[in-house]
């Protein structure tokens, strides 16, 4: 892996080890060569994550929408800044310029940037390993909520596998290293068009 996307919150959360891992993640993304591709802010887990990669001399590429860059605090000191019509822009050019995808804790913005993405994964629109870094178990919820789906069926047990999910940031970064993407789907028959 070369350039990983990372969602997260432009809010800090209620506990410090949050902004301490997203810090963390910056400086293991630079020891790695791997570039950051985010939302573009300066504040929250977003810019912690950024300034781990930052002080540490790694490349960090922020994709914002035109409307969030006069709302948010967005990074003045990264490698590049790109600007977007909308939100769907965004995540298109943030998928384009990664093929890794790692999720830190945050709100409704960054599941719907982590869905939509995995969602994709599961279309077979791409084969990027997809992680969650589960700090403190701010995920387990969410986890066993898509447990919930495999059991009722309304999500195959293989692309519930195919999510890497890991407590420790270098172990995470190794089981995306590692991954080896599920075949392409062929959710139509030819029998049935």
């Amino acid at each position: 892996m070369k350039s990983i996307v990372v969602f997260c919150g432009s809010s800090s959360g209620t506990d410090l080890q949050y902004a301490k891992d997203a810090y963390q993640l910056g400086v293991t993304l630079v020891e790695k060569g791997i570039q950051l591709v985010y939302g573009g802010a300066k504040i929250g887990i977003m810019g912690q994550v950024a300034a781990g990669v930052l002080k540490n001399g790694g490349k960090a590429i922020g994709v914002i929408p035109g409307f969030l860059k006069k709302k948010e605090v967005f990074h003045e000191g990264l490698t590049e800044l790109i600007i977007t019509q909308n939100m769907h822009d965004r995540k298109l050019k943030m998928h384009e310029l990664s093929d890794g995808i790692l999720m830190l804790p945050g709100g409704f913005g960054t599941l719907e940037e982590f869905f939509e993405m995995l969602t994709w994964s599961q279309l077979g629109l791409h084969q990027h390993p997809i992680g969650i870094l589960n700090t403190h178990g701010f995920y387990d919820p969410l986890l066993e909520m898509m447990q919930q789906m495999v059991a009722k069926g309304f999500v195959k047990n293989e692309h519930m596998e195919s999510i890497l999910v890991d407590t420790d940031i270098t172990q995470l970064l190794e089981k995306m290293e590692r991954y080896q993407p599920l075949p392409v789907p062929k959710w139509i028959q030819k029998e049935q068009l």
